[in-house]
């Protein structure tokens, strides 16, 4: 691994934009993914590979990783199987020597399997050599129900979960529903909770949030729309299913050239007159909040510049 502190290690650090499923089977799809533009690539061995594929999956995930120890970009994360799955530890002891970024954990219950998890990545890194902590943790945090009601479990997590996400169509299975959307394509109530409690959990864990999966991935205008909502709401980066949807997630989430000058302008505002709650800008009242939003704004866009 690079010694923390490098280009590199910076760059491994930084909160990705664009995550990219990547089936663990396919090493033409792998290699599509990494000369895309993803910030980071899911390496996946669950749902999109087969149960008798996966061994085989292991093996070329754990290739790849090896090939790839001094990489920048993308950030190479992996989706094991679930920890009632059976298959959890094995998927573990296969990927961790070859040190991913990170661990994505799908279909949890609570809050607390994250602490088991973090268990077994933890004995695992001291048994292979592996820096302590380099595999961070992605969690997919809404695809059962009891998951849902124990949002509330994040707000002191491991200090390697790193971001959480969210899926409906696990959920929709479980809950029996036979439709998520509303006419206009939004998600309908229940998903539109789940999607909200993630991003809620979130902030109050001091973590990224990554919004889930725009499914038709040929429905470029509804990436758009969902990309809006996103960034809006609070989401740093979106998961994609097709590489044909990278492009359009970096961008939503790449701060503007305005942005960036009605940012620098608040700051300078506060720092002009730093004992008052309350300035304008333009001809417009900001305050404290508005003054962290830009803070918040300008240091994502510090992160990109040392990304590239």
């Amino acid at each position: 691994m690079p010694a923390r502190g490098t280009h590199a290690e910076e760059t491994r650090l930084t909160p990705a934009r664009s995550w990219l499923f990547v089936p663990g089977d396919s090493e033409r799809k792998q290699e599509r993914g990494i000369e895309s533009a993803a910030d980071a690539l899911i390496l996946d061995l669950e749902d999109s590979v087969a149960p008798a594929r996966r061994s085989g999956a292991r093996q070329l995930i754990r290739t790849l990783l090896d090939a790839r120890r001094d990489r920048r970009t993308p950030q190479l994360w992996v989706r094991v199987n679930a920890l009632g799955s059976g298959q959890l530890l094995e998927d573990l002891v296969a990927v961790v020597g070859g040190a991913p970024d990170g661990i994505v954990l799908p279909k949890i219950s609570s809050a607390g399997e994250i602490v088991e998890v973090h268990h077994y990545l933890s004995a695992l890194e001291r048994r292979e050599g592996v820096e302590s902590h380099a595999a961070r943790l992605l969690v997919i945090a809404t695809e059962t129900p009891r998951a849902l009601l124990d949002m509330s479990g994040y707000a002191q997590p491991p200090a390697r979960l790193a971001a959480l996400t969210w899926g409906a169509e696990d959920l929709s299975a479980a809950l029996g529903a036979r439709g998520r959307t509303e006419e206009d394509g939004s998600a309908s109530l229940t998903f539109e909770l789940a999607r909200s409690l993630c991003v809620i959990a979130a902030a109050a864990a001091g973590i990224q949030a990554v919004d889930g999966v725009h499914a038709q991935f040929r429905d470029a205008a509804g990436l758009e729309r969902e990309l809006a909502r996103a960034r809006r709401d609070g989401f740093t980066g979106k998961l994609a299913i097709h590489p044909d949807q990278v492009e359009a997630i970096n961008q939503a989430f790449t701060p503007s050239d305005a942005e960036l000058d009605q940012a620098r302008r608040i700051v300078a505002a506060f720092a002009a007159s730093p004992d008052v709650g309350v300035t304008s800008v333009d001809g417009r009242m900001i305050d404290r909040p508005h003054l962290v939003q830009a803070q918040r704004l300008l240091a994502a866009a510090e992160r990109l510049l040392r990304r590239n």
